[in-house]
């Protein structure tokens, strides 16, 4: 029986408004690029994300998850089975929280470090975009937040990559994580729990759904706050390659070499494949300059790899995901 003819007798609350078939990646990926997937549910519920793991469970559907795309290639063949994006986002923010939660959390910015300072608790589903959960901590006068609220993706991404920017990595702020394995069970996992590494957690190793996480932030002053992501927003627009479609930084940083650094030195920057550039603004973004296919992306890939090799003798490493 087809994937397709499967989901449709199956019983799934959101079906009718939330699911689609033969859809274009392109239309989910910060990329704009990628085939069809063949069926792609939006759950904004946890129990049509029950549900579509039962059906995968049940009839052997391969199940892959996504979140704003924003860290992802999509393969121009598509995906098979089941993409799944959850779409909770809803933001819960208790004041005057107990410093119960400290030794768990790895927060290292000033402001929380302060001896009796009371805390602010943030619990953000995992749909919830970084940059929308930014406002409503600046609206909220809540400080913590700032260095991160230009990356363009989602909470769960996030905590899935540890994603990080300006010296601060999501991993700094958070207390714990709530998600759902693939037998449908509901588990919570405190900081160190989560093994954060650099662009890795245990998300990242094993196939489990975010749900929410807890942030530990605190009271600040609002005009400050906003300074400081306009200051970001602002080094962003300047040293980002925001005018073409891109998935963000490409490679890793090395143990011991900024990777884009590499890259300019072995004169990339500009290199083209087909619609796929090294980014003449940054060397360590692939962007899509109109029309690329992910097998530009990836041509475009091996190549860099390959020449930094010969060059520097430097291994260099995947950042974003090919799905």
């Amino acid at each position: 029986m087809k994937v397709k003819q499967i989901i449709k007798e199956s019983n799934i609350q959101e079906l009718e408004k939330n699911i689609l078939y033969n859809e274009s990646m392109s239309k989910h990926t910060s990329f704009k690029i990628g085939g069809d997937a063949e069926v792609f549910i939006k759950a904004t519920s946890i129990e049509t994300i029950k549900q579509a793991i039962d059906i995968a469970n049940k009839n052997n559907i391969p199940l892959h998850i996504i979140g704003n795309g924003s860290n992802v290639l999509v393969r121009d063949e598509g995906i098979q089975g089941i993409v799944l994006k959850p779409q909770l986002t809803d933001i819960d923010i208790k004041e005057n929280a107990s410093n119960e939660h400290q030794e768990d959390s790895q927060i290292n910015n000033q402001a929380n470090n302060k001896k009796g300072k009371s805390y602010i608790e943030v619990t953000a589903h995992s749909g919830v975009l970084m940059g929308t959960l930014a406002y409503m901590l600046m609206q909220n006068s809540i400080t913590g937040f700032e260095e991160l609220s230009g990356i363009p993706g989602t909470i769960g991404g996030a905590i899935r990559m540890n994603a990080g920017a300006h010296g601060k990595e999501i991993k700094d702020v958070v207390v714990e994580t709530t998600y759902i394995d693939m037998l449908g069970n509901i588990h919570t996992l405190a900081n160190q729990e989560q093994q954060f590494t650099y662009r890795g957690s245990i998300f990242a190793k094993e196939k489990y759904i975010i749900l929410e996480t807890k942030l530990k932030l605190a009271q600040g002053n609002q005009e400050e706050i906003k300074a400081k992501m306009e200051e970001y927003a602002s080094w962003r627009k300047e040293h980002q390659p925001l005018e073409y479609p891109n998935a963000g930084s490409t490679f890793k940083r090395g143990s011991d070499f900024i990777t884009a650094e590499l890259i300019d030195k072995c004169g990339l920057k500009g290199y083209q494949i087909g619609g796929a550039q090294v980014s003449t603004k940054h060397a360590g973004f692939i962007v899509n300059t109109g029309g690329a296919t992910a097998k530009d992306v990836l041509d475009l890939i091996d190549y860099v790899k390959a020449q930094v090799y010969k060059i520097t003798g430097k291994l260099i490493e995947l950042e974003i995901e090919i799905m």
